[in-house]
């Protein structure tokens, strides 16, 4: 289990995907994202293992749910700083979480 204590100290920022680009040296379908966090955060390189489950189109302008405060980590050559968060159904099914209103770019949330 994880206490209260150690889940605030995840930081989930919402961010704006600005450009989604397939990871070429990647062995599984993934894309690496540029996403806008807002001035406090900034922008950031993400890699997504979600190649397979969204075309670039659907994603490119997206406001999504994001966790900024991961140590970074080199996939494949490109390194990524952060985690897009998503929901999977049994099926394999992928839905980003995503504000279900209009919210700025480095929004938290709690």
């Amino acid at each position: 289990m994880v206490t209260i204590d150690e889940f605030k100290n995840i930081e989930i920022r919402i961010g704006k995907i600005l450009e989604a680009s397939i990871h070429e040296k990647a062995r599984n379908p993934m894309y690496v994202l540029r996403i806008d966090f807002g001035g406090e955060v900034g922008e950031r390189t993400v890699v997504a293992g979600i190649r397979d489950k969204y075309a670039k189109e659907e994603l490119e302008g997206k406001k999504i749910a994001c966790v900024v405060n991961l140590e970074p980590k080199s996939v494949a050559g490109v390194l990524s700083n952060g985690m897009i968060l998503a929901a999977e159904s049994n099926d394999g099914a992928l839905s980003l979480l995503v504000p279900d209103r209009e919210i700025e770019q480095g929004s938290r949330v709690h």
